[in-house]
């Protein structure tokens, strides 16, 4: 068995498979709607510690508890808000993180010594087959960053992540092969701590889309809660990447289809909207690096909503790694 062995077939039977390698301490790479992510038993500090040292992540960095269903909100978040049950009705399965305060079953080494912790239910149907076979045999909950070493651009396909992680995964481990992520960015995540939600980090899940939900303004108050991703230096291909200039040659270019490429520009994605824009963005930057090319000029979209998501990404990446 290779480092991460890959398992396309995402049959009833190979998914209990997986869900067993779980609940002994194995990690899985499983697709998700928003990029793929790093898998462990989200109860066992062991396997969750191999998530950090795969990663390469600093300990004090909490990770996202993905459950199969808005029912295990309990097992895991005390002190729920009405709000949270809103949100959680009206996007999950889908790409958004709430931030509670944790209950016991969370303990320090997934919520980085927080009182909070962060749970989402992907959009995902295998991620979800997963999730189930889990909780059949007594799982409670899946701790998944996304599967890249720490600061690295996400992977979006199980190819990425091989790529990225195969050589610091173990024989035993799993690449669960579920196709490109849909939407490509991480999910939104939403502190649910205060009397208004809260916005940490923006993903496909808007403010309007928040505000509308819960009939609430979302919070512009500073929090020092620690979330996935939002260090000033992330999301970095070895590519320098630049942000709204034009590219001169031998650079390379991504940027909506209908901006021109000039000469000698190694166009590295046209995206036709916003939304393919997400779902492109980490694979043409991972596709930078494939080519040796130093430099990447990127034409951020305009608007808000997604758009916000993909400049706050793209920022992120321009402070390089």
């Amino acid at each position: 068995m290779s480092s991460g062995e890959f398992v396309s077939q995402c049959t009833a039977d190979s998914l209990a498979r997986v869900a067993q390698l779980l609940k002994d301490g194995g990690l899985v790479a499983l697709p998700t709607e928003t990029v793929y992510g790093l898998g462990a038993d989200a109860t066992n500090s062991s396997a969750v510690a191999r998530i950090y040292k795969v990663k390469g992540r600093p300990a004090d960095h909490p990770l996202i508890v993905h459950i199969y269903s808005m029912q295990s909100l309990g097992d895991w978040a005390d002190e729920i808000p009405s709000y949270a049950i809103s949100l959680a009705r009206d996007f999950w399965p889908g790409p958004m993180t709430l931030v509670l305060k944790r209950s016991i079953l969370a303990e320090d080494f997934v919520t980085g010594g927080q009182p909070t912790v962060g749970l989402r239910v992907p959009g995902h149907a295998v991620a979800l087959a997963l999730l189930a076979a889990f909780e059949n045999i007594g799982g409670q909950g899946i701790a998944a960053p996304s599967a890249n070493r720490f600061g690295h651009v996400s992977p979006t396909t199980a190819q990425a992540v091989q790529e990225e992680l195969g050589e610091y995964l173990e024989g035993k481990d799993q690449i669960l092969d579920g196709g490109p992520s849909n939407v490509g960015v991480e999910s939104t995540i939403i502190d649910c701590t205060t009397e208004a939600p809260r916005i940490l980090r923006p993903g496909a899940i808007t403010i309007q889309m928040v505000e509308e939900s819960t009939g609430l303004k979302v919070s512009t108050i500073e929090t020092d809660i620690r979330v996935s991703g939002s260090l000033e230096n992330h999301y970095a291909p070895s590519a320098i990447v630049n942000l709204n200039r034009i590219p001169i040659a031998g650079e390379g270019f991504i940027a909506l289809a209908e901006i021109q490429t000039p000469e000698k520009v190694i166009r590295l994605a046209s995206p036709k909207n916003v939304d393919e824009f997400a779902r492109v963005m980490y694979s043409a930057l991972r596709d930078a690096d494939a080519k040796g090319l130093n430099s990447v000029v990127v034409a951020e979209p305009a608007g808000d909503g997604l758009a916000l998501a993909i400049r706050d990404r793209l920022m992120r990446a321009s402070k390089g790694r």
